[in-house]
């Protein structure tokens, strides 16, 4: 696997460090709220993991599956629910926890959708962004890191379902996926 990286950009313990800090930011900003944290599958599960475990106020959490990709490195921009969150958000703070944000377009459905539930608030957590790469104007509330354009996989980012167990976020290389 570590043979289709053509460079590792953040290493585990970079990752480890941002997660703790993003964790800790979140247990300021919620202190006493009991927010729901919805962990968007199947990307985003390394970094909810381990960024719930360095939340040290009292959360629920629960899941949303869409697809937008297929096997493609581009959103197909056909987002399809997969699997509902089970919990009721009404009146509730909400915490989305997301791998990457690229085009923004997943996100802002995801958006769009969670308001119709009425929550009190509703935040953005991603671990990675890639600003130049936004075709909406949708504000996160909290970012791990800001990436450019290449198409990186590893802890929980993938290509074809691969890459996805690796401890560090590498850029595929090119050949891989054209």
């Amino acid at each position: 696997m570590e043979n289709d990286i053509l460079r590792i950009i953040l290493d585990e313990d970079t990752l480890k460090k941002r997660v703790k800090e993003l964790g800790k930011k979140i247990s300021e900003d919620f202190r006493d709220e009991f927010p729901v944290i919805i962990c968007i599958l199947r990307g985003g599960v390394i970094f909810f993991s381990d960024l719930i475990k360095e939340i040290d106020t009292h959360v629920e959490i629960d899941f949303l599956s869409l697809s937008s990709y297929g096997k493609s490195t581009n959103s197909s921009g056909v987002v399809k629910i997969r699997k509902d969150i089970d919990t009721n958000i009404e009146n509730r703070h909400v915490i989305v926890v997301e791998d990457i944000v690229d085009s923004g377009l997943t996100l802002k459905y995801i958006f769009e959708y969670l308001q119709k539930h009425n929550p009190a608030s509703l935040n953005i957590c991603t671990l990675l962004d890639k600003p130049d790469a936004h075709k909406t104007d949708l504000e996160m509330n909290y970012v791990g890191f800001n990436v450019g354009n290449e198409f990186v996989v590893g802890y929980g980012l993938d290509y074809a379902e691969k890459y996805r167990n690796l401890p560090f976020i590498g850029i595929l290389k090119k050949e891989i996926y054209t």
